[in-house]
């Protein structure tokens, strides 16, 4: 029989998070508290949230085990919120659940490694697709099944699954003020160093509750969504919430250097694969037996991807820096040594061009942005003209709109005079943020002739 005495754990954001406290919620949080013990979990304890961002800062080294305990930690305040007018209930079970599972699934260096993913087709290199595995199959449907009911795990992955919210609790998994959000946006910018992200997270908690919404079904028919709103008192706040979390994209999640030291991780790993095409993988200096090798073997075996993780990558640099491949040799180095490719802005210096003689008015500032955004197009659009350099292109708008997402879930409300208004029809500062937008191409140092072939690209481009 397990061991039922409440735990706790020490947390740098949260203080205190605790399993099993009350007696009402004691037995899905100490079936929660066995789900952290399970092997699959505690996988996560070595791949830092943040990648590559510790390159950068050096205090970013919190792993998505912290993260997770976090997250599980803001959804309990949250449901907390929505139990005061719902009671307790199985949906809340489930959330609560899917808050602490909901990245068991990612690789080594989070992120960074479903870009790889993505350029090769992997399946099992997308977190959501291996976590969706992990929670129905496995050490963490034993414990939910077992401890909570046959059928829970699958309802936990159920849940998680759902791209768009579509109730309440789905709300707190997966929305615009969800409680991975919440603690990852506290988490980052706490242990990067950063204080322009700062928010008063307290204040928003306290001034939640629920509300019904009216929701078109077609032209003369109508449904009422419950959904989490804000009071109007947390309006403010809930404005400089949306964007510190916008802010920390380009100044950690984006930054050049860690978007640079994810492109030679993904370079590296794809030219393994090209070797292990080409019949040669152990000509970049690793075992037969190692993670990697056997990874690059079988994608598609769930084993080799739980296999790796950041300590595997880290630990096979010296051997990877001795390979007999000059590539493979070269980004080992980059990695181990912190020498890591020349970025040229592609977006700044189109911007630098267009860069307008004096004052401008609204309408020409986005006429001029429209132009760089364009210029930034037509040279993604020749890359293949310039194969010495990797482009990195990534939009992102500071806060999804209703006609985007088409469920009230998912955005952020404020009640005013007793009804809840969406914060995009409220904040002209939320309306008219203009999305962020990188545009770069990473180099090996040193290679001028590439970097003037990329300039006169961006020239030709604006043009």
């Amino acid at each position: 029989m397990p061991d039922e005495k409440p735990k706790r754990i020490r947390d740098p954001v949260h203080n205190l998070i605790e399993f099993g406290a009350t007696k009402e919620v004691r037995q899905v949080e100490m079936a929660l508290w066995e789900v952290i013990q399970t092997r699959t979990f505690q996988r996560l304890r070595r791949i830092k949230q943040l990648g590559f961002s510790e390159l950068v800062f050096p205090g970013a080294t919190h792993t998505r085990f912290a993260h997770s305990l976090g997250v599980f930690h803001t959804a309990r305040q949250l449901l907390a919120v929505i139990e005061r007018t719902e009671g307790q209930t199985q949906q809340a079970k489930h959330a609560l659940a899917a808050a602490l599972v909901h990245d068991v699934g990612h690789g080594m260096f989070s992120h960074a490694f479903e870009a790889v993913g993505k350029a090769l087709d992997l399946p099992l290199a997308r977190h959501e697709t291996v976590s969706d595995q992990l929670i129905r199959e496995g050490e963490i449907k034993d414990v939910l099944d077992d401890r909570l009911g046959i059928g829970f795990a699958g309802n936990v992955a159920d849940l998680i699954k759902r791209e768009q919210p579509r109730d309440l609790y789905d709300a707190v998994v997966t929305s615009q003020f969800d409680a991975d959000r919440l603690d990852y946006m506290q988490r980052d910018r706490l242990m990067t160093g950063l204080h322009s992200s700062t928010v008063d997270v307290v204040w928003l908690l306290n001034n939640l509750e629920v509300a019904s919404i009216p929701v078109s079904v077609d032209a003369e028919r109508f449904r009422e969504v419950q959904t989490l709103v804000l009071g109007p008192k947390a309006y403010h706040v809930a404005e400089s919430y949306v964007l510190a979390l916008f802010h920390l994209y380009p100044n950690v999640y984006f930054h050049k250097a860690t978007r640079g030291a994810e492109m030679v991780l993904r370079d590296l790993i794809l030219h393994l694969f090209t070797l292990h095409e080409e019949d040669r993988v152990l000509d970049c200096g690793l075992p037969a037996n190692h993670p990697l090798v056997r990874f690059v073997q079988s994608p598609g075996t769930l084993a080799n991807v739980l296999a790796l993780d950041d300590t595997v990558l880290w630990g096979a640099l010296s051997m990877l820096m001795e390979s007999g491949d000059a590539r493979i040799s070269l980004r080992a180095r980059q990695l181990s040594e912190r020498k890591l490719l020349k970025c040229v802005d592609i977006w700044v210096e189109a911007a630098t061009l267009l860069a307008p003689e004096g004052r401008e008015d609204a309408s020409a500032r986005a006429e001029r942005i429209a132009r760089i955004n364009l210029a930034c197009d037509r040279v993604v659009q020749r890359k293949d003209e310039v194969p010495g350099a990797m482009i990195d292109d990534y939009k992102r708008d500071p806060y999804k709109r209703f006609q985007d997402s088409r469920t009230p879930p998912n955005q952020i409300h404020i009640m005013q005079d007793g009804k809840p208004r969406d914060m995009a029809e409220l904040s002209s500062v939320i309306a008219n943020a203009e999305p962020f937008r990188i545009t770069r191409a990473y180099v090996t140092r040193g290679d001028i002739a590439t970097v003037d072939v990329l300039k006169n690209i961006i020239r030709t481009s604006v043009a």
